[in-house]
């Protein structure tokens, strides 16, 4: 099988690059001049445009190349990251319809309403810097080693010129290109991948054979996700414990997920959408991780090569696809790339305007807020470009693990208040902002001290901190938050229950119950108990 793109491929590659196009141009046509059809598609999406934009927006070319790598280098625990379809399942039916009530833009704005303008301001500049520390640069570097791998070209070339086409149709279609767009993103991206698993395990002999070889050239247990609680890296009950903290962050509280189900038509397709959404997320543990162990076989066959293991994804598409389907896999890694860059820049440019520029500039026309998003838009590129140099000391061969690790240190303080927020309408603002402002300043520290642990004496007192496994530093960290929220808050006055009214459990009015429960059926019941047992499924079968 050659190395090299063939001509078919690049003829597949263009095809889909024009049809990309064709629906950006499209979009771009029709006027978005009002922020809210810029900024939120003018909140008429259907169900399946919902549900796929937010797997596209999930799946980018981190979990393409980190997930995959995560397979071929023994840290078969992070699956558990994408077991997470139940807490979107969490997202439809237990926050969706309190964002819905208030009539929200941005998830800061949600906190506005419940504990006052300071925490709005707080988690707006807060989302923008961990966007910036996370989603854009994370995505540009696994992007570069991807194009750089199937190109042979140098790895920044091939991510910049897929920034700055994604840059162009984000900021002229917003929100609305953005959606459709990641819709057929995420179609290519299935049909792409799944083809590699199909075709990669044949190469491999069976998924009988793999195992086989797994289990007699590693060890039997590699494919274990569960790990003794005694793991250096993955004790089992940490693990539980942080990627749950960490996924009701990311996938509950988080602006570029939850703006997905807000540009839905009403709270029915929003919550619709979430189950379609949990119910694709489901399928990157086919889709890549099944392709990182295949490629982790043939190279210890000696049939495939790669140099670490985050190259395992794209050289296992060089080497087993035939030509014009080997272009549709690029063209689906392209599209992983480009929609996760396009949902961040969206969400970040949504964040300025709504949260920032409006509240300095509160006279601002709907055409002033649509442009400063555009410009918002193209700075956020920019700093994602620079913090790439960091991305890749710190990820070495590892980008997954590397995502997941900052996350378990920017998720604990908003989760806490979010949840908080809404199950108990004791917790105040003073409690909400001494966990948002105390949590930063410990993030800070747990990081800074991560990247200066070997310059540290193993004897100080600074050592222990920099060393405990983030999985236990960040459940620890996630405590502290709920304590500190509660303590503060039962020290200090307790808000009206008339300014929260709807906004937590127990402010609901009895009308807004009943446009809750009328808001669903039995086929939504269903759908998401199905997705919970899939889950269980995976779990018990890798353990």
């Amino acid at each position: 099988m050659s190395n090299s793109l063939s001509t078919l491929d690049w003829i597949v590659i263009a095809g889909y690059f024009l049809l990309l196009l064709a629906i950006a141009y499209w979009v771009i046509r029709q006027k978005n001049e009002n922020s809210e059809d810029y900024f939120l598609a003018g909140r008429n999406m259907g169900w399946f445009v919902v549900g796929a934009s937010i797997f596209a927006s999930n799946i980018g070319s981190e979990h393409v190349v980190g997930l995959a790598g995560s397979g071929a280098a023994d840290k078969f625990p992070l699956l558990i990251y994408e077991l997470h379809a139940w807490v979107v399942i969490l997202l439809g039916w237990l926050f969706l319809p309190f964002y819905v009530r208030s009539g929200v833009f941005t998830m800061p704005e949600f906190l506005e309403k419940r504990f006052g303008e300071k925490a709005r301001w707080f988690l707006s500049l807060f989302s923008l810097a961990a966007y910036v520390l996370t989603k854009v640069s994370v995505t540009l570097y696994a992007g570069g080693i991807v194009i750089s791998t199937l190109l042979d070209i140098p790895f920044m070339t091939g991510a910049l010129a897929t920034v700055i086409l994604t840059g162009i149709y984000t900021v002229l279609g917003g929100m609305r290109a953005v959606v459709y767009t990641e819709t057929l993103q995420a179609i290519i991206l299935v049909v792409g991948a799944a083809t590699l698993t199909v075709l990669g395990l044949s190469a491999a002999g069976g998924w009988e054979s793999v195992v086989a070889t797994v289990n007699t050239e590693v060890r039997p247990d590699y494919m274990n996700m569960w790990r003794s609680m005694d793991d250096n890296d993955y004790p089992w009950h940490w693990l539980v414990l942080s990627s749950t903290i960490v996924g009701i962050w990311y996938w509950c509280t988080d602006q570029v997920i939850v703006q997905r189900v807000l540009t839905a038509q009403n709270i029915t397709e929003a919550r619709r959408g979430s189950i379609f959404g949990a119910f694709l997320k489901l399928m990157p543990v086919f889709l890549f991780l099944i392709p990182g162990i295949v490629a982790l076989v043939l190279n210890l066959r000696g049939e495939l090569a790669y140099d670490t293991p985050d190259q395992a994804f794209p050289a296992l598409m060089m080497q087993v696809l035939p030509s014009g389907l080997r272009g549709l896999v690029a063209a689906g890694l392209m599209a992983a790339l480009m929609s996760s860059l396009a949902s961040v820049f969206n969400s970040c440019s949504t964040l300025f305007t709504m949260d920032i520029y409006k509240k300095i500039k509160p006279q601002a026309t709907e055409k002033q807020m649509v442009n400063m998003g555009r410009l918002a838009t193209g700075v956020v590129v920019l700093l994602g470009i620079a913090w790439v140099p960091v991305i890749e000391d710190l990820a070495g061969g590892a980008l997954y693990g590397y995502l997941q690790s900052v996350q378990a240190y920017i998720a604990p303080p908003i989760t806490a208040v979010f949840l908080l927020g809404i199950f108990f309408s004791r917790i105040n603002n003073n409690g909400a902002l001494a966990t948002l402002f105390s949590g930063l300043a410990i993030a800070a520290i747990r990081l800074t001290l991560e990247v200066m642990k070997d310059s540290l004496d193993p004897n100080g007192i600074l050592y222990p901190i920099a060393d405990m496994n983030f999985l236990k530093f960040s459940t620890f960290f996630f405590l502290y938050c709920v304590a500190t929220a509660v303590v503060v808050s039962l020290l200090t006055p307790r808000q009206s229950m008339k300014s929260i009214e709807g906004l937590t459990m127990g402010s609901i009015t009895d009308k807004q119950k009943e446009e809750n429960a009328s808001s669903y059926t039995w086929v939504d019941i269903v759908a998401s108990l199905f997705v919970v047992l899939v889950v269980v499924f995976v779990m018990i079968y890798f353990s």
